[in-house]
């Protein structure tokens, strides 16, 4: 008798991998997230990379729906390639062009990064001297905090300990909106003393903004035009967008595919830049070699680690320098890149220093962050190039697949064991413990879907409803096996 229970508990666990294996492989087929295609060659002839990523380029959008994607790419230390595909609006179907300015968002970080050290390198500030000796029209709020510890790096390294901010309050191109100063008066508020941890805050950047304008004199949007931008040749990108500006920058879809309007941040320094993906290209291009703004020294002084401990982004990247992230790939070449993420957009550059290869990718939508990964990763395998840390956010998709299998097993095995026979011991206890991780798992999942943004979501556009739907068939599953007597 104990030995036919063990061989029917054996079949029972046999039956529930074999199945959540089965129901993963489906999913993951049927999600896009296991892709069956042609293979990039390695360090393969230009043109035939060329021909076969369009076709992918065009492949993953429609996966993922999102609208618009504008390209560029970088080898030998030279803009190579630049292709805009899809659309700046669907509504009206007005197609996305190379000449189209888009919402670069926190890439917006890195050419800031570039600003300060541009006026380090003329000798009008020092990284390591307190933030405040230099702001003069500005000072900040009162804090039980020592603000007068925050230092320049601080604030480029995210280890100042200011907040993230509020980016939810945006406003339309020409509508009136608060200065920069009002809005860090009441933001530029310390979480903690400067120098304890990396904490990723728009404030901070935000406060260099000013920092600019009170040493230079300028605006930063003048300053940064003439000190970086033009000099390096980005001549379409800007700061001032109104609705005499064209092209018109394109329309941001945000998760759940709905159009959202070109908009504007009070403050610019954090994500205020509009740039073509060329532009974004020639910022990368003078990122690897010798350019007319930077010595070379100080730009490989961003490149230094100042934070290894970065949080979730440890998750994809090695360490935070002064407006970069850095990651340390297999073959031991440093990689430098930033991503920017806002209502509807999302973008990314990466370069390889070494090689003399990068990257740029924009989109206008909200779910690009798999089809980013997946581009990134061709360009590295073209490249020859170890796998890019972004590109774990496939492996994600492949152990989520698998998570989502599992639920969906468990649900069907524990409804058949209703239905057929004997589930478990008629014990109070456990059912009281399957009742309350039923009620936990909807808890979570009702919190969930109040939420307007969920980082899971923008990184698992299309799982992120699967796994939804498959821990409600579970959570609701168990709360039958709890209320219903065995027999």
């Amino acid at each position: 008798m104990q030995n036919t229970a063990i061989v029917q508990g054996n079949k029972i666990w046999v039956w529930f991998i074999s199945l959540s294996v089965l129901v993963s492989l489906i999913l993951a087929l049927f999600s896009g997230s296991l892709q069956i295609r042609r293979a990039v060659r390695a360090n393969a002839p230009f043109d035939e990379f060329k021909a076969q990523m369009d076709e992918r380029i065009l492949a993953l959008m429609k996966l993922y729906k999102i609208p618009g994607c504008s390209f560029a790419l970088i080898k030998d230390s030279e803009v190579v390639w630049t292709e805009a595909y899809g659309y700046a609006d669907v509504e009206s179907g007005a197609e996305l062009t190379v000449e189209t300015p888009m919402s670069v968002q926190s890439i917006t970080k890195s050419v800031t990064a570039w600003g300060i050290m541009r006026l380090v390198e003329k000798g009008l500030i020092d990284l390591d001297a307190s933030v405040s000796q230099y702001l003069k029209s500005w000072k900040f709020p009162n804090s039980s905090y020592q603000t007068d510890k925050i230092t320049i790096r601080h604030l480029l390294s995210h280890t100042a300990g200011m907040p993230l901010g509020d980016f939810s309050h945006v406003y339309a191109p020409g509508e009136e909106m608060p200065s920069n100063r009002d809005v860090m008066t009441k933001e530029a508020m310390p979480i903690r003393e400067a120098a304890v941890r990396f904490s990723y805050s728009n404030v901070g950047y935000n406060i260099l903004e000013i920092l600019i304008e009170d040493v230079t004199g300028q605006s930063y949007s003048e300053y940064l035009r003439s000190e970086v931008l033009l000099p390096l040749g980005m001549e379409i990108a800007t700061f001032e967008v109104d609705a005499a500006t064209k092209p018109y920058p394109p329309t941001g879809y945000n998760l759940g595919g709905e159009a959202v309007p070109v908009y504007l941040y009070p403050s610019k320094a954090s994500g205020g830049l509009f740039a073509t993906a060329h532009d974004v290209a020639l910022f990368a291009a003078a990122c690897i070699k010798e350019n007319p703004v930077l010595d070379t020294k100080l730009v490989g002084q961003m490149y230094q680690p100042e934070s290894y401990k970065i949080g979730i982004y440890g998750l994809v990247f090695e360490a935070y320098g002064l407006g970069h992230y850095l990651e340390t790939l297999p073959n031991g070449m440093i990689s430098v890149s930033h991503g920017g993420q806002g209502n509807g957009i999302m973008t990314h550059f990466q370069a390889v220093p070494e090689t003399g290869d990068a990257i740029v990718i924009l989109t206008n939508s909200q779910r690009s962050w798999p089809f980013i990964a997946n581009v990134l990763s061709d360009w590295a395998q073209w490249r020859n190039l170890p796998s890019v840390g972004m590109g774990r956010i496939i492996w994600g998709h492949y152990g989520l697949c698998a998570v989502i299998g599992f639920l969906i097993s468990a649900s069907v095995l524990m409804i058949l064991r209703l239905i057929i026979g004997p589930y478990l011991k008629n014990r109070v206890v456990c059912r009281v413990l399957r009742a309350g991780i039923a009620v936990i798992l909807l808890g979570i999942l009702i919190w969930c879907i109040c939420q307007e943004y969920l980082f899971i979501t923008s990184v698992f556009p299309v799982l992120s409803g699967w796994l939804g739907g498959s821990v409600f068939g579970f959570s609701f599953t168990l709360l039958l096996s709890a209320l219903i007597p065995a027999t």
